[in-house]
């Protein structure tokens, strides 16, 4: 960000008064431009024993597998944007059940949500964001070629829960390091 929306002064990048980080400020002003993370909506759409996974035809992740998720868009609601996203990329309908998993990934400022769902029906196909879309059992995952950790990790939570015979709502994070992530789970486990 360069220049203010809303007089067309430069910004600089300084902590306002009352404030405690670093912001974009216009220096003419004043007006602060925050700056919040983008929130990943998506589903966990079953049907029997099996879910139903996109493999993408887009970047990032081209050729690689995952649950239907997107962006929210201004004026929906995180539960909107899920139904949506896998509306466009499956052209699958669900009825959602409840919120599954929140993930923080602040490097690279995203909060993903994802929500277990049950399909309506199996009429679904690609979407313009998908070469192809298919049931999946646990063993059937192609879990070598999941596009995103977040994707990884909501899958193997939601098949241990399976496996229990009872969900529950996560929140964690993954961070980045050296060797690719980690994840640290925050709420949700069995304790």
């Amino acid at each position: 960000m360069k220049y203010c929306s809303q007089c067309g002064a430069e910004i600089v990048v300084r902590i306002p008064d009352d404030d405690n980080r670093e912001r974009h400020v216009c220096s003419s002003c004043d007006t602060v431009h925050y700056q919040n993370p983008k929130i990943v909506a998506g589903c966990i759409p079953a049907w029997e024993d099996k879910v139903l996974l996109c493999r993408r035809a887009i970047e990032p992740r081209h050729g690689f597998w995952t649950l239907p998720a997107g962006f929210m868009e201004l004026g929906e609601t995180s539960l909107e944007a899920a139904v949506r996203e896998t509306l466009e990329e499956a052209n699958a309908r669900v009825d959602i059940q409840d919120l599954y998993m929140v993930i923080n990934l602040p490097h690279v400022d995203q909060v993903y949500m994802m929500f277990r769902s049950r399909l309506l029906d199996t009429e679904f196909h690609p979407g313009s964001e998908s070469q192809e879309v298919g049931l999946f059992t646990q063993e059937e995952i192609p879990w070598d070629t999941l596009a995103f950790a977040t994707i990884r990790e909501t899958l193997r939570y939601y098949y241990e829960d399976v496996r229990e015979g009872a969900f529950r709502t996560r929140a964690g994070d993954i961070l980045r390091n050296e060797n690719g992530y980690r994840f640290i789970l925050h709420s949700g486990d069995r304790s």
